[in-house]
């Protein structure tokens, strides 16, 4: 097992940004948890799987290869061969990853496909249990907050900038409030602070400052080592 730096948070605190920009920093792959979980919602939906047939979803999983391809400039996310990064970031995506995420054998497969990933690699992935579950010995662990307004905020120029349609403000700042409440108080695999990770509130910084605030932990504990 590589060096593994676990960042855990809600919607819209930043997680994607931040990781991206770190793992440049100091040569680390960036994995996009959440971007999985909306590639499998992806396939569901584009196949009439309701969430209530767990049996055709356990089949299914067998069928689902899913990729990340790293260029300079960042990275694609891609479901059987296709590109997908825009596809799974539009709303109906959105309201489906997480009653979707719940699904025990969804969280399993995906699980095992994390911890592949980082076999013999270096790498930086954000998520809602990474620190909790998929690494719970990770060298460094960060959760990573902000206010559900600025993190509606975040998400919404975020999807105008990139030309997608993800719902008005409001819609936005509703179902962050709700995919909240239904991921702290799921069964499986709740989102929370591990207990060894350390809290960062992103509201009142910029990307830059926490950026290098979670370098700082990172330089530390390579030195630790």
């Amino acid at each position: 097992m590589g060096f593994v730096v676990a960042i855990d948070g809600p919607a819209g605190s930043g997680k994607g940004t931040v990781t991206k920009l770190v793992a440049e920093k100091r040569n680390l792959v960036s994995i996009d948890t959440g971007a999985m979980y909306r590639c499998v919602a992806l396939y569901l939906y584009r196949n009439n799987i309701n969430l209530n047939e767990i049996e055709k979803i356990e089949k299914c999983l067998d069928e689902i290869k899913i990729e990340f391809k790293f260029v300079e400039n960042g990275s694609s996310i891609y479901l059987n061969g296709e590109d997908v990064s825009r596809e799974i970031r539009k709303q109906e995506i959105s309201l489906l990853v997480s009653p979707a995420s719940k699904i025990q054998c969804i969280r399993d497969r995906l699980t095992i496909m994390q911890r592949e990933i980082a076999q013999d690699k270096n790498v930086i992935m954000e998520g809602r249990d990474i620190g909790t579950v998929v690494f719970p010995n990770a060298d460094v662990k960060i959760y990573l907050d902000a206010t559900p307004e600025e993190r509606a905020k975040r998400r919404f120029n975020q999807n105008i900038a990139n030309g997608i349609d993800g719902g008005s403000y409001e819609e936005i700042l509703n179902a962050i409030i709700e995919r909240d409440y239904r991921d702290s108080h799921r069964e499986i695999a709740p989102l929370k602070q591990a207990e060894d990770a350390i809290y960062l509130d992103s509201t009142n910084l910029s990307i830059e400052e926490v950026v290098e605030e979670i370098i700082k932990l990172i330089d530390l504990k390579k030195k630790e080592n």
